[in-house]
């Protein structure tokens, strides 16, 4: 059976119409590329609490960048009542569904709540997700304090 060709004004429209449906599909693609991240990461300093271990510390976190976050972890300093540095650490907040809010309580082996004057988020040492930048944890975070320990980055 001999091939037809199809008329160019018809194989124009035809093509356009394979390379859109063509677009569409890899744009729903798994790993296909996203729009930049947008919102931010509410983390709030909620309480400082004596703990048998030493310390608790309790934030409330909540996703708000439009995405989940498979992993996000932050490294925290801890400065003393006169402003000295007195620990750096990394806290792994893990998972944060995307439009949800978490609590996560942390325990500082021998720390003194009473001694802490100052919580720095020094950076962000994991951010990983789909369409997730590495700085964006970072970038996009929002920092607030109910407790009267000084929160920040």
């Amino acid at each position: 059976m001999p091939s037809r060709l199809l008329p160019s004004s018809l194989l124009s429209t035809a093509g356009r119409i394979a390379l859109a449906v063509a677009g569409t599909l890899a744009a729903t693609l798994p790993g296909a590329a996203q729009e930049p991240a947008t919102g931010a990461i509410k983390l709030e300093l909620n309480a400082l609490q004596k703990s048998e271990k030493g310390c608790r510390i309790a934030f409330v976190v909540e996703n708000a960048m439009g995405r989940d976050i498979a992993r996000a972890a932050y490294e925290i300093a801890l400065f003393n009542k006169e402003g000295l540095v007195d620990r750096l650490l990394v806290l792994d907040f893990q998972e944060l569904p995307n439009e949800k809010t978490k609590v996560r309580r942390f325990d500082l082996a021998d720390a003194d709540c009473d001694a802490i004057g100052r919580v720095l988020i020094n950076d962000a040492s994991a951010c990983e997700g789909d369409g997730l930048e590495p700085g964006d944890c970072i970038a996009r975070l929002e920092a607030t304090s109910r407790s009267t320990v000084t929160f920040g980055k």
